[in-house]
């Protein structure tokens, strides 16, 4: 293991508001992804599905053994990768995965991906602390490492995740194969580019304390901290702004959907870094609404653009009767990614093309907003009775970002 040099954190931000913060008694997740500006972001639903005996499965880099039945899934995931940013299954669980740099080298060696980590554990995961094993399990197992980028050949790194459900949510912070996890007892908790688990830790990699002792890292006189024996010490400050408007929000317990998307959207913190200019941009963006009752729909807001503040959240509800078509527009071609090395999916290419007249034309903007309010309105008028859906407001749920999709995208054609 080699010491690391300082770098400065580059990307993404994750956060969950818990009950009694929220609104209804609900958990809201949100996260954006923040990745190399000429990278596109694809939504896509998997459905569930099953494989026979000793089935594989391949991964970005490595092939590793299938199990018998993954969940359904929707990733918000870059479109050169297996693995995802952030997602939802159809069990209720949500994850979204952080890069995190320390006093130990990523390695380049092709292994898993943290967002190849990121998919397995909501395929196999039916709750946030099976998805926690899942990851933890997979990573002893095989590892963490390769490339994180399609053009950036040096950037590697190492992986922390907030998973939740609508009862608990877990911090799972990862340096090589060592790990930390924390269950979250506070109203809201976030992460970002730097390591965050302090002396809260409920659980830890085998021999983490005396791997850290071994390296000089830690004092066995001293309390054992998570954070201050493996982070450099930098990339705390969109942490630190993403603590304080969780608190800001939260702070009369009426936290809810557009809270979340009002996070996301903030430019002053450096939360929202913009889109397609040089270096990094937030490329998409998700937020979850997660019912603890079976009367309550939960529901899962992607953008598949850059730029949230320019950009309109579209609403996805797991359904039995879900068609893959209804992630087309928002997800690459497969023989335009083949044929042409071209990974824009339909609504990226649209949104890329009108982003200066979206930043500008303020009429633009109204009707993205009125297309956007309109939205959460529907969904509003739905959340609270998924025991006594028609069939007709099934059918409009099962196509409802399907259509959103083809909305948005009129708006800019």
């Amino acid at each position: 293991m080699m010491e690391t040099k300082s770098r400065k954190p580059m990307s993404c931000d994750t956060f969950v508001c818990l009950h009694p913060g929220t609104v209804d008694n609900v958990v809201i997740f949100g996260k954006n992804s923040d990745r190399p500006s000429e990278e596109v972001q694809e939504i896509v639903y998997f459905p569930r599905r099953s494989y026979k005996g000793n089935s594989k499965v391949e991964c970005t880099y490595i092939e590793i053994d299938q199990i018998a039945e993954t969940a359904a899934i929707i990733l918000s995931k870059p479109s050169w990768m297996w693995g995802g940013e952030m997602g939802a299954n159809s069990h209720g669980v949500c994850i979204g995965n952080e890069a995190v740099w320390g006093k130990v080298d990523a390695e380049n060696e092709k292994q898993l991906l943290g967002m190849d980590l990121l998919r397995l554990g909501l395929e196999r995961g039916k709750s946030a602390r099976e998805a926690l094993d899942v990851i933890i399990g997979l990573l002893q197992l095989h590892g963490q490492g390769g490339p994180c980028s399609q053009t950036m050949s040096n950037l590697t790194y190492h992986n922390s995740y907030l998973i939740v459900d609508s009862k608990e949510a877990w911090v799972l912070e990862t340096i090589g194969k060592m790990w930390a996890a924390e269950k979250i007892e506070s109203r809201y908790r976030n992460i970002s580019n730097s390591l965050s688990i302090g002396t809260k830790i409920d659980l830890m990699s085998d021999g983490l304390m005396n791997e850290a002792e071994k390296l000089g890292f830690w004092k066995s006189s001293t309390e054992f901290h998570f954070a201050k024996a493996f982070d450099y010490g930098g990339g705390g400050e969109r942490f630190h702004e993403g603590k304080r408007l969780l608190a800001k929000y939260s702070a009369n317990n009426n936290f809810d959907v557009t809270s979340m998307m009002s996070i996301l959207r903030n430019e002053d913190s450096g939360i929202n870094m913009g889109g397609y200019e040089d270096g990094f941009a937030t490329t998409s963006s998700q937020v979850s609404v997660l019912h603890k009752t079976e009367k309550g729909l939960s529901c899962h807001w992607f953008t598949g653009t850059p730029d949230p503040l320019n950009s309109v959240f579209k609403p996805f509800t797991f359904l039995e009767e879900i068609e893959t078509s209804v992630t087309e527009f928002t997800a690459t071609p497969e023989d335009q990614r083949v044929s042409k090395g071209d990974f824009s999916h339909p609504l990226y290419k649209v949104h890329k093309v009108s982003y200066e007249k979206i930043r500008r034309d303020k009429e633009m903007k109204k009707c993205m907003n009125d297309l956007e309010s309109s939205l959460l309105e529907k969904w509003k008028d739905l959340s609270l009775k998924s025991d006594t859906l028609s069939s007709n407001e099934k059918d409009i749920l099962s196509k409802i970002f399907n259509k959103s999709v083809v909305e948005e995208i009129k708006l800019y054609s």
